[in-house]
């Protein structure tokens, strides 16, 4: 499996079928099928697509640790860069062809609907992740203060459960399974790390290794 894992043809398929929500939404626009409020529909896949990939993202550590494939992590920065592609597709959608770029509107939108304003803290989260995935900046942060900027990423999930929640008011299963999948996720962040905190304080004169942070395995 490691063998597959590690093949450059396998991030090539990887990134292929990440592309794949945006294909079926465009061939769906081509054929007039985006539904009787297309704008709606548009919004709604691309939000729907940005939570998947962030939870996507979130779920690789522990898959890689559990299933014992170190590199999974390969395709985590990947996985987290369509998230954010997808959170801007979705963020443009509203912003151009739902508000036409009308800022007064936009600005009292975000003011007084909460879900829009979550929201748009979940996505402007997003954006430093985004900009620093880099191996470059992780030397400029330094590992440790890369990896504490990245834990971000739970407030951006968190965010948008809560916006898909709030928005869509009456029937919340689907927003709730998605809530249900991150806080697993989040619990067993926190529980990971109170498990490395205990091994360091029984730790008796031993010097634990760490994995070298890079812009793969960070």
């Amino acid at each position: 499996m490691n063998s597959i894992l590690t093949s450059k043809w396998t991030k090539v398929v990887v990134f292929l079928i990440c592309l794949l929500p945006l294909g079926v939404l465009v061939w769906r626009g081509l054929h007039n099928n985006l539904s009787a409020n297309a704008v709606q529909f548009v919004e709604h896949w691309t939000g729907d697509w940005t939570l998947r990939f962030l939870i996507l993202t979130l779920a690789v550590t522990p898959l890689r640790k559990t299933l014992k494939l170190p590199q999974l992590i390969r395709f985590r920065r990947m996985l987290g860069l369509f998230a954010f592609f997808y959170g801007c597709l979705h963020f443009t959608t509203w912003l151009w062809l739902d508000r036409y770029f009308n800022w007064p509107e936009m600005l009292k939108d975000i003011a007084k609907r909460p879900y829009i304003t979550v929201g748009f803290i979940g996505f402007v989260l997003m954006i430093p992740l985004a900009i620093t995935s880099t191996a470059g900046w992780i030397r400029r942060l330094g590992g440790r203060r890369w990896q504490l900027l990245h834990r971000a990423i739970y407030v951006s999930a968190i965010a948008g459960v809560i916006h898909y929640y709030w928005l869509v008011k009456s029937d919340v299963r689907e927003p709730l399974k998605y809530a249900a999948i991150v806080a697993v996720l989040l619990a067993w962040r926190i529980g990971s790390w109170l498990n490395g905190r205990r091994l360091d304080a029984n730790a008796t004169g031993t010097v634990r290794r760490e994995e070298p942070t890079t812009a793969e395995t960070a």
